[in-house]
């Protein structure tokens, strides 16, 4: 299938819509149903969905597994605001309208009335001061950490109206009231110490699920709320789930995912491998959607002397055949990237034109007019600094080792030697506060072209340490702009800009892949291209 590249336009107000149409690559959209069917939902019903990671914590706004357990945690929190998949735009939930002040510094969010924990607790302004706090104190140990940069605090208005301040601009922050990490949790909660929450125990949500049970490296079992009546209304589906239970079965090998599907004992699975899926394509009918955010590319540690030099950044991203590297270990259900943002993000731009093209000729070149010469080994050396490189990289998807594998091949090539660090993500998130490397292979996915700034800009988070100020000037620009179109604008030059710099080797887009069952209907992906809320999912009657 052909995947069109369209560029997308931010929403400053829940109100505003756009008229970029959203394509995804893949069988079946991240929008629509799993299967096709006739029949009329069913209500009842379990549901074992296979995940390949044990999810960590269950706190959603603390250090996970990803994918796994956002899976997980979506289920249990809802959020202030939901994005469309369609088009990016941001739509009511539990806010039902929010207005931003001219300079981007405070957000007023309506809130819904008749919501509830489910505790039995009363959804209000102070739970969602309560919640924001929680993760603004909570700092590193947050995954929301980031999008709480500058934050001065929560004004409770009045039980159905909250204020969100800020003591900079942070346009970026209504896109993440729509994310998991600032599901409003309730009062018990956030009474707990953040680090007593991962078993879940402690965890309660509006979400139309709750804990049932949580084992360690075997499976999450969640159980419906009845009740639940809040859903985002453009969803659809608002109302309380059709399946009674819903259970995450760790399953670590891909292989075993396949099988047990195919043999009954599993309804649904994730990340499913691109080698599996001219298989499970002729069985299923496959959901996919390309992730938004980062691709996955080469990130350059600028603090290391050797890659902070620009004519060897370029020379690396000259010898790199993105092509080639996804044709060896993907489909074409995976794109080959032309920028740093995935063409489903809000913001996105082609960069490609202006970019270092593959050409190893023209890198072995420069390296040689740089006075980097060729030893016996076949890897370069200037000034006794030899060119080795350390890579690091995460375990979670299986076609990763084929990719980087064929990297090193293809630096070595030119005299780049390259050792191969892999992990899982704790431990790569170990190695990556280190510092302790030259080159990183990741993306992260986000429907907001703001992921950026926390590598990209010099006070992020995971800042690569290059010392930019014409980036750094981009993303407070367009952390001050309330409007869609410039937004979308400074992202396109923020975009051009790393390109320039080669700050960051593209080399392919994510594609997310779930297979039901064929009895198996309504599993659909969020925004983010993450599992969205099983409230629609349900399975034919036995």
């Amino acid at each position: 299938m052909t995947t069109h590249r369209t560029p997308f336009r931010l929403v400053a107000a829940i109100a505003a819509g756009t008229a970029a149409a959203l394509v995804m690559a893949g069988c079946s959209s991240g929008g629509t149903a799993s299967t096709s069917s006739s029949s009329k939902p069913v209500d009842g019903g379990s549901l074992t969905y296979a995940i390949a990671n044990d999810p960590i914590t269950l706190n959603p706004t603390g250090t996970g597994a990803g994918n796994d357990t956002l899976a997980i945690t979506r289920q249990l929190v809802d959020s202030l605001l939901w994005q469309d998949p369609s088009d990016g735009s941001l739509k009511p939930w539990l806010a039902t309208k929010y207005k931003a002040n001219a300079d981007a510094t405070a957000f007023t969010f309506d809130l819904r009335s008749g919501v509830t924990f489910s505790d039995g607790t009363a959804f209000d302004a102070t739970a969602v001061k309560d919640t924001f706090d929680d993760i603004a104190s909570a700092g590193a140990s947050s995954t929301a950490a980031a999008y709480f940069s500058g934050y001065t605090g929560t004004k409770v208005v009045d039980d159905d109206t909250v204020e969100v301040d800020f003591g900079a601009p942070n346009a970026a922050f209504p896109n993440a009231a729509s994310s998991v990490a600032l599901g409003i949790v309730a009062p018990k909660t956030t009474e707990t110490p953040f680090d007593d929450r991962a078993d879940g125990k402690a965890v309660i949500g509006t979400g139309p699920f709750t804990l049932q049970s949580y084992t360690k490296n075997t499976s999450t079992v969640l159980t419906k709320r009845k009740g639940y009546d809040w859903g985002p209304a453009a969803r659809g589906g608002s109302g309380a789930a059709h399946l009674s239970k819903v259970t995450f079965q760790v399953v670590p090998e891909a292989s075993v995912r396949t099988g047990s599907l195919q043999s009954g004992q599993l309804d649904a699975i994730s990340s499913v491998q691109p080698s599996d899926v001219d298989t499970l394509q002729a069985q299923y009918d496959l959901v996919t959607r390309a992730n938004p955010g980062q691709v996955f590319g080469l990130t350059f540690n600028q603090k290391r002397p050797v890659v902070s030099d620009l004519v060897v950044r370029k020379a690396i991203a000259q010898a790199v055949d993105p092509k080639t590297v996804r044709d060896t270990s993907l489909n074409d259900l995976f794109e080959v990237a032309d920028s740093v943002l995935g063409s489903t993000t809000p913001g996105y731009a082609d960069t490609s034109s202006g970019s270092a093209a593959y050409d190893p000729k023209a890198a072995a070149a420069a390296l040689d007019d740089a006075g980097w010469e060729e030893g016996s080994d076949g890897i370069r050396a200037k000034d006794g600094q030899k060119l080795q490189l350390k890579l690091i990289w995460i375990t979670n998807f299986g076609p990763n080792q084929t990719s980087l594998e064929l990297i090193q091949q293809e630096l070595k090539k030119i005299g780049v030697g390259v050792t191969l660090e892999s992990g899982t993500v704790p431990q790569y998130l170990a190695n990556l506060t280190s510092g302790d490397w030259d080159l990183s292979w990741d993306n992260s996915s986000r429907a907001d072209g703001d992921v950026l700034r926390s590598k990209f800009s010099s006070s992020g988070a995971q800042s690569i340490g290059a010392s930019d100020p014409t980036l750094d000037a981009l993303f407070t620009k367009e952390l001050s702009q309330s409007s869609a179109a410039d937004r979308s604008a400074t992202f396109g030059e923020i975009q051009r800009r790393i390109a320039s710099q080669v700050d960051f080797v593209p080399v392919h887009e994510l594609t997310s892949i779930i297979a039901p069952a064929t009895d198996v209907h309504g599993i659909v992906f969020g925004a983010d291209t993450r599992l969205d809320q099983l409230t629609g999912a349900w399975k034919d009657a036995s």
